[in-house]
C-alpha cells in the first residue's frame, strides 16, 4: 500500500521559513516524480513544485519561484519543500503526491497525473 505522509507545517510570521517533508512508502520511491500542491478552502488545489524521479529536474509555480526549493533524498524516501520569504498568501494546506507514471521525463503540474496523495499539512503565515 502506497503511503505519503507530510510533516513540517505550522504557524510562521511573514518573511519566515518552513521546511515541509513528504515521507513515502509502498512503492519504489526513486522511480517516481513527486509534486507539491496547496489548497485553501473554497479554491482549487494548485500546483506548487515538482521534482523528477532522479532529482535532476524541478518545476515551480511562478508564485513561489525564487522562494521555494524542492529536493529529494531517495535513500530516505523523502521529498522536501524548503519555503523561504513566506507571505500570508502562502497560507494553505500543503499536499505531496506521487506521479502515476514511472520515470516520467516531463514534470506534470496537473493533479490528474498524480495518483497517490498525502493527508496534507497546514501552513499558516501571519502578517
Amino acid at each position: 500500500q502506497v503511503q505519503l505522509v507530510e510533516s513540517g507545517g505550522g504557524l510562521v510570521q511573514a518573511g519566515g521559513s518552513l521546511r515541509l517533508s513528504c515521507a513515502a512508502s509502498g512503492r519504489t520511491f526513486s522511480n517516481y516524480a513527486i509534486g507539491w500542491f496547496r489548497q485553501v478552502p473554497g479554491k482549487e488545489r494548485e500546483f506548487v513544485a515538482a521534482i523528477s524521479w532522479s532529482g535532476s529536474k524541478t518545476s515551480y509555480a511562478d508564485s513561489v519561484k525564487g522562494r521555494f526549493t524542492i529536493s529529494r533524498d531517495n535513500a530516505q524516501n523523502t521529498v522536501y519543500l524548503q519555503m523561504n520569504s513566506l507571505k500570508p498568501e502562502d497560507t494553505a494546506a500543503y499536499y505531496c503526491a506521487s506521479d502515476r507514471a514511472t520515470r516520467r521525463m516531463l514534470l506534470s503540474t496537473t493533479r490528474r497525473q498524480y495518483d497517490y496523495w498525502g493527508q496534507g499539512t497546514q501552513v499558516t503565515v501571519s502578517s
